[in-house]
């Protein structure tokens, strides 16, 4: 899509033009209005008005001398003479001798030459530099230097705009879109046929799965204008500014109708009234508010105009602005699953060279929940670690260290760790794998490394599963707590002591197990009652407890119960398997890095005997 920017002249351009006009004004202007008619005489006519003494005041300069008459009221001019007695007869004359002033004494034109004939040419200036500015402005409705005028970037139609094809892993939402474009190709059909289309789609996902693009696809494929402008754009410190620049905007959108107008971050101005913020539920937030739900559905039909928003809190918006009518559509734009994510990673790597033999499903694999923007940045993080390595081609080893770097952070290749803290680093690690290993329904280690990273983590344990899971059972979270703890458990089987190195796994543990009780129902004394409601779904999924003190308190007693058990789950397991844990933390200890194949090789080897 290509922007269209309208031409704007800087505000130094008119300054420049009030400038020069003000020179010209003191240059050419004043000193020909001020200029006074000063009479030429001979110096023998100079000599009979002193002897009749109808001299007032004389100035004697080199060059001519300055007179006037008696009364003062006019002003003339004539050469200089040889004459030694001038003085003492202009003395007896009674002349004065003074500075002559050549402008006329008229207080009326001294009054109009300084005061009013300035006070008209700046207030032409304004008027005219008022109007240009207004023109910039958006009309006379909008206040000086744009701050009423919508600041929506204007796209027309590009052979290089973006199109469905390029957008990869939102089949669904592609779908759903699809009619929208088909509309805009062919209204009349569905005028035909009674239908109408709605004049509104919220697009609702987390932060980077592909929002705004699926909004640019839909102008792509339709060929026609696009507005795009963010929700906070319409916040003004200036009351009714904000309502201003929504009327504006779509006044734009209607003159270039059929056209879609794309909202970004629409919960900026459609969050619930009367949820605090100004005084009687009247500030500038619920005023642009009021003016976007007018123009949606007000009295004026807003023919082959199309909105399209996108948020990552839906459930804060007003509903009004959700209703039928506004925001009829609702289209999910989720984290891909597995097939999505490896259509993305090809969709992106087509921008650069990759060896033959990477197998993308396995790259898709160990990103499980990755969004559409990560997985971009996983294939730019691959090109930039090829190029440090002087490679042009980025391999599948390039892919799964730029996982670990999104995942991770980079290595820390100034990190040096005593090998005592090497030791505990390498059981720590082997704990978590060996405990997920010798469980059912555990996630098949992928990688174990006890390089450290940037992000402050020591060493991990990487775990892919084969396959998509949307459900998962209580025995499987409960495995899951186990092997969080399986590094602390490790390190008290190997060393009898323990190290703050758990405290990721800590909060991991509790968070689970504290959800089993009070959002999965997977408890029995407190069965399918809901103990707290998640807040923010797309943003974190907070949750906040909506129980009394002493149920907390049996909640907090439940989780300690849950958390301990599966510790002492994960300790008998490593105990059981000792000598698997001491080779296999050997092995680590000196490879620093070892795969799965390998881990599993170690751990089964024997076994079939």
């Amino acid at each position: 899509m290509k922007e269209v920017k309208s031409p704007k002249k800087p505000l130094i351009y008119y300054y420049s033009i009030v400038l020069l006009i003000i020179l010209l004004f003191n240059i050419l202007v004043t000193p020909m209005l001020s200029r006074s008619q000063v009479v030429e005489v001979d110096y023998g006519t100079f000599m009979d008005m002193i002897e009749e003494e109808d001299v007032g005041a004389v100035q004697v300069e080199d060059t001519r001398i300055l007179f006037t008459d008696k009364e003062g009221t006019h002003v003339y001019q004539t050469g200089p003479m040889e004459d030694p007695t001038l003085t003492e007869r202009l003395h007896s004359a009674g002349a004065k001798f003074e500075r002559v002033v050549e402008e006329p004494a008229s207080p009326i034109w001294s009054f109009l030459l300084t005061f009013v004939l300035p006070i008209l040419i700046f207030v032409g200036l304004g008027q005219y530099m008022n109007k240009k500015l207004m023109e910039q402005a958006g009309g006379k409705n909008s206040l000086s230097f744009g701050m009423g005028k919508s600041s929506a970037k204007v796209y027309v139609q590009s052979t290089k705009g973006i199109r469905f094809s390029d957008v990869a892993g939102e089949d669904e939402a592609k779908e759903s879109l699809q009619e929208i474009v088909d509309y805009l190709h062919s209204p009349q059909k569905y005028t035909e046929a009674g239908a109408s289309m709605p004049k509104g789609i919220l697009l609702v996902g987390p932060p980077g799965t592909g929002k705004t693009m699926l909004a640019k696809a839909v102008a792509g494929e339709a060929g026609v204008p696009f507005f795009s402008i963010s929700g906070s754009e319409f916040v003004e410190m200036f009351v009714g500014m904000g309502a201003s620049k929504v009327r504006d905007l779509f006044k734009q959108a209607k003159e270039k109708a059929p056209c879609i107008v794309f909202i970004d971050e629409i919960d900026a101005i459609g969050q619930k009234r009367n949820s605090g913020g100004g005084y009687g539920g009247n500030d500038e937030r619920e005023q642009t508010l009021n003016q976007l739900l007018t123009e949606m559905d007000g009295f004026e039909e807003n023919t082959g105009v199309i909105i399209l928003a996108a948020t990552n809190r839906p459930e804060s918006l007003d509903p009004a602005l959700t209703r039928p009518g506004r925001f009829d559509r609702r289209v999910p734009v989720e984290l891909p699953d597995l097939a999505g994510r490896e259509a993305i990673l090809k969709v992106h790597a087509k921008k650069i060279k990759t060896a033959e033999d990477v197998d993308f499903r396995t790259i898709a694999r160990m990103a499980a929940g990755a969004s559409g923007a990560e997985l971009a940045n996983i294939i730019n993080e691959a090109a930039l670690r090829a190029v440090r390595g002087g490679r042009i081609i980025v391999t599948e080893a390039d892919l799964e260290e730029s996982i670990e770097v999104v995942i991770a952070g980079y290595q820390k290749k100034n990190a040096v760790l005593s090998d005592r803290e090497k030791k505990v680093v390498a059981y720590h690690e082997i704990g978590h794998a060996l405990v997920a290993a010798r469980q059912t329904n555990s996630a098949p280690v992928q990688k174990i490394t006890i390089i450290p990273r940037t992000s402050g983590a020591l060493g991990y344990t990487m775990q892919v599963e084969t396959g998509d899971k949307y459900l998962m059972t209580q025995e499987e979270i409960e495995n899951k707590i186990a092997t969080y703890t399986g590094g602390r458990a490790a390190e008290e089987v190997a060393f009898g002591q323990i190290t703050t190195g758990a405290s990721n796994d800590i909060e991991q543990a509790t968070k689970l197990a504290r959800a089993m009780i009070t959002r999965y129902g997977m408890s029995e004394d407190f069965d399918m009652v809901a103990m707290e409601t998640v807040q923010n779904q797309y943003l974190g999924g907070d949750a906040s407890l909506t129980c009394s003190p002493e149920t907390q308190k049996e909640i907090d007693r439940k989780v300690v119960e849950l958390v301990k058990a599966q510790h002492e789950k994960a300790k008998k397991i490593l105990e059981d398997n000792r000598e698997k844990l001491d080779a296999l933390a050997k092995f680590l200890y000196e490879k620093e890095t070892i795969t799965g194949e390998e881990f599993m090789e170690i751990l089964t080897g024997g076994e079939e005997k």
